[in-house]
């Protein structure tokens, strides 16, 4: 479908908008460093050799009584001591119940029940992680970083945070999330700004971006991700650990704020975020549950069988950035190792309708529901949850009540695409037919390999200045598809590299098994502050 005169205006103005407000933000002085030294660039490597395990290895070693619960969770209570002051990820923490539940874990071990017993009951029984502020852990804030409610305590668990603490999982604390959810750098007016471990002047990724970043600092080796367009999949690229998306409808989204509504509630994924591909599969297991079956999971994955496509950028929509070179190149070294070292042939494709991403999303965030009802846009229910939080909106209070700009800016663009109603009906019946037709190229057997983001992760404040670059995640949103974030190294610069691995709805088990291949081939998760 091609762009009317003034869509290719207003993209063009929006493009030379972009570039001018970069080339502002370049010219801003860097911070001051503090009088004593200077400030790090990066958070210092983990050097306790339990920070290196993944979350299954670490759940062996427990239950084989080889080392104690109270000595893991030890070691990452001190990471976090250490790297938190440095990138903001945990907002906050539960140290103490911690501890207390790690010394359980170990009375429970000393009691000496079967290894194999253990491991059905509790899979993940003593290994710590951490959760997004978004959901609701017992005992802990869960504001969404809305000022309103700064107040808010969790009287229950979300459902995927009481499936693993029932799994055997300790929550160690909270992470930072953009306002509302609604941002790809996470920073809110109740907690700050979360900071990149690589390079503390970059950005996490939102919204789930305190998750990647204590990932990625080895402050946590599992955490609690919610993804409606990249939320998931940017933190863990922008931090070089890995996400997963699983198929719509599989992970319950209950017991998180803001929660989706109307047709959003099919484009709303929870799912892992992992430092390790291993840990993916069982972590996702179990947060799934009762509807695990449905991920065939169970099935072995004969690499050497899948049908591999490759997509090199979105086709060159106007309203994105173009994609980095070193991110294709990234790229390139994962198709040529595939060939040789498989022997298996990547199919280069261009699916045409990718090049309307953001505005395919857009319409279809808010198009009718099953029950005919259309769904408000970000900003009407941005408002609302606002004025549901709060008795008044007066005095100083009125600061608190204004949305962020960047939400403003994508909410208004939103409302913008919606005034155009038969051009909405044409993007949301592009969006229906694109979904068919990557149905039909993955079938059974298929991974796509696409961009994770058109750009390495940006400094602080960028993201304003390119809003839309999200739309290469958000677009495997609205098509319901499996997708697993994998880590590829580290570019240039220091900062992660990645790939988003996408199959047909159903099949997450070949994009994890696609993950773990490619960890062992290029390195997976990589120690910051050794560069």
């Amino acid at each position: 479908m091609a762009l009317s005169r003034a869509e290719r205006c207003l993209a063009l103005l929006l493009r030379l908008l972009s570039r001018a407000c970069l080339a502002l933000l370049a010219l801003l002085p860097p911070p001051r460093a503090g009088p004593a030294r200077a400030a790090p660039r990066a958070v210092p490597p983990p050097r306790h050799a339990l920070l290196l395990l993944p979350a299954r290895r670490l759940a062996e070693l427990l239950r084989a009584r080889q080392v104690a619960c109270v000595e893991v969770v030890e070691a990452y209570v001190e990471r976090i001591k250490e790297v938190n002051p440095l990138i903001n990820a945990v907002v906050k923490d539960r140290f103490e119940e911690a501890l207390q539940e790690a010394r359980q874990v170990d009375k429970l071990l000393a009691e000496g029940p079967g290894d194999d017993c253990l491991e059905e009951k509790f899979p993940l029984l003593g290994v710590p992680i951490t959760v997004k502020e978004a959901f609701s852990l017992y005992g802990m804030p869960n504001t969404s970083g809305l000022v309103n409610r700064r107040n808010v305590i969790a009287t229950s668990d979300a459902t995927v945070v009481s499936r693993l603490k029932q799994a055997g999982a300790i929550p160690l604390g909270v992470t930072n999330c953009s306002e509302l959810c609604m941002w790809y750098e996470s920073s809110n007016r109740v907690y700050g700004r979360t900071n990149n471990p690589y390079d503390l002047q970059r950005i996490v990724g939102g919204s789930s971006g305190g998750e990647g970043s204590v990932l990625a600092a080895a402050g946590s080796v599992v955490g609690v991700g919610s993804d409606i367009g990249g939320s998931i999949r940017m933190p863990a690229f922008f931090n070089g650990v890995f996400g997963h998306k699983p198929t719509t409808g599989v992970v319950p989204n209950d017991g998180q704020f803001p929660n989706a509504q109307g047709v959003r509630t099919s484009y709303l994924c929870t799912g892992p975020m992992c430092r390790y591909a291993e840990d993916l599969e069982p972590v996702l297991r179990v947060m799934a549950g009762p509807g695990v079956s449905k991920l065939k999971l169970n099935e072995k994955v004969s690499l050497e069988k899948i049908k591999f496509h490759c997509m090199d950028h979105d086709g060159g929509s106007i309203f994105v950035s173009p994609v980095d070179k070193e991110i294709l190149q990234a790229q390139k070294k994962v198709v040529e190792h595939l060939e040789s070292d498989l022997g298996v042939r990547v199919q280069h494709v261009a699916i045409h309708k990718m090049k309307y991403s953001f505005q395919i999303w857009s319409a279809m965030m808010s198009s009718k529901d099953s029950e005919g009802q259309v769904c408000q846009s970000e900003l009407a229910e941005a408002q609302l949850w606002r004025q549901q939080g709060r008795n008044s909106c007066l005095g100083p209070a009125v600061e608190s009540c204004r949305l962020p700009k960047p939400t403003q800016g994508l909410s208004l663009l939103h409302k913008l695409v919606n005034l155009n109603l038969s051009g909405k009906a044409k993007l949301v019946s592009m969006g229906k037919s694109l979904q068919e037709e990557m149905e039909a190229l993955l079938g059974p057997d298929g991974v796509l390999l696409y961009p994770s983001h058109p750009t390495i992760a940006p400094k602080h404040h960028s993201p304003i200045c390119m809003p839309f670059n999200f739309a290469y995640t958000a677009i495997f949103n609205v098509l319901g598809l499996p997708v697993t974030q994998c880590p590829l190294g580290l570019g240039r610069e220091g900062l992660p590299l990645g790939i988003q691995l996408v199959a047909a709805s159903y099949n997450d088990h070949l994009t994890l098994a696609v993950a773990r291949y490619l960890e062992k081939a290029f390195g997976g998760w990589v120690l910051p502050g050794e560069v």
